[in-house]
């Protein structure tokens, strides 16, 4: 649950910096604008909608994977109702690294602790186990929701090539660390 938190955290810093967000939280804000409610709210809709999608997949969700679906965007909502948007971009830019390396934080912790994948892993994991490539269902996962996302309104910039160049790397060196053994 400490790292579905920070993950929310780090997700709500990257938001409030403005300079770009991670690959599904552009779908998420697409979303949101669209429908017109929080992002937090979407977050969850998305996790629960993926989550039936596991069901052709064969997907077995485990209570981290609910945890998952529903915590992030709680505390999304909360912590963005709490954070300033900061206007100097020597506040931004350490904001939204910063935000990179909390989201990083909640990644090692959640996936280390082995109570299921999330609803967006467990997708691409489910979509690997019909003979996709993983890095394939993956990729074309990530670009397919930042595109979708762009379209419906969605903040792209250096905040989102930033996350998904640093991501995968911060996650792979903390992960062993923040494993539950």
């Amino acid at each position: 649950m400490l790292g579905l938190a920070f993950f929310g955290i780090g997700i709500s810093l990257i938001i409030d910096a403005r300079i770009g967000v991670p690959p599904w939280d552009v779908f998420h804000q697409g979303v949101a604008q669209r429908v017109d409610r929080s992002i937090g709210t979407v977050i969850i809709a998305t996790g629960a909608a993926l989550m039936l999608l596991w069901i052709p997949l064969r997907q077995k969700p485990g209570i981290g994977t609910i945890l998952n679906a529903v915590e992030i965007g709680l505390v999304a909502n909360i912590a963005l109702a709490l954070l300033p948007q900061p206007e100097s971009v020597f506040v931004q830019v350490p904001m939204m690294l910063g935000g990179v390396l909390v989201v990083a934080i909640g990644s090692g912790l959640y996936i280390g602790s082995g109570l299921g994948p999330g609803p967006r892993d467990g997708l691409m994991t489910g979509l690997a186990a019909r003979g996709i490539p993983l890095r394939v269902a993956r990729t074309g996962i990530e670009v397919t929701v930042l595109v979708v996302g762009w379209f419906l309104g969605g903040q792209v910039g250096v905040g989102t090539v930033a996350f998904a160049v640093s991501i995968g790397p911060l996650v792979q060196a903390l992960l062993p660390r923040l494993a539950m053994k």
